[in-house]
């Protein structure tokens, strides 16, 4: 059990449950709007199924919802701190993420993740809602966005608009980078900033 609460899958389940209800999508409706089987939705509803970054993107992107709200709600105090060997790792086809804080200021709301992207592997994602921003810390890394190739180091920078397809690939070994998702409640797919 991760501190925050419980596994992601349990969170997922219980988040996925509500937001589809508030909704007023059947199963069958949810499955053709996030591309994900009626069956694997359903596991994932009863807590019984293995989410992937794959499907929880898809998720965030058919629901309009930040991803945090999927997974779980965390309380703020004074003093937060987020062991990283403590956080349940969400897993993809090519990277290793783990949730570490939600911030909540305003009308703004920023998802913190640690992002490990495996050697010699690409993740893609159909786009989901926000703007996403990574900091390389160690590697290289080469982002696509909708076509849009750039290589990135140490230290070098990369922000776009997440609804737009896009895709990390490690280019020379294993990378990791701080990853930041920021949204505005209700604004669903519309991006938040323009650069």
């Amino acid at each position: 059990m991760s501190p925050q609460g419980g596994p992601i899958r349990d969170m997922l389940a219980a988040n996925l449950r509500k937001a589809r209800t508030r909704k007023e999508l059947s199963l069958s409706e949810l499955a053709r709007m996030s591309r994900i089987s009626k069956a694997t939705l359903s596991q994932l509803e009863s807590g019984t199924g293995n989410p992937t970054i794959e499907t929880v993107f898809s998720l965030s992107r058919a629901l309009e919802m930040p991803i945090s709200d999927l997974l779980e709600r965390r309380a703020v105090d004074d003093l937060t701190v987020v062991r990283g060997a403590e956080v349940e790792v969400l897993s993809g086809e090519g990277v290793d993420l783990r949730p570490l804080q939600r911030i909540e200021a305003g009308d703004l709301i920023v998802e913190v993740y640690d992002q490990q992207v495996r050697a010699d592997c690409r993740q893609g994602s159909l786009g989901h809602v926000g703007r996403e921003h990574t900091v390389v810390q160690e590697g290289r890394l080469g982002v696509t966005v909708d076509g849009q190739e750039v290589e990135l180091g140490p230290g070098d920078y990369v922000a776009f608009d997440a609804t737009r397809p896009h895709a990390y690939e490690a280019l020379d070994g294993t990378v990791r980078s701080v990853l930041l998702l920021h949204y505005r409640p209700g604004q669903g797919e519309q991006p938040l900033l323009r650069h």
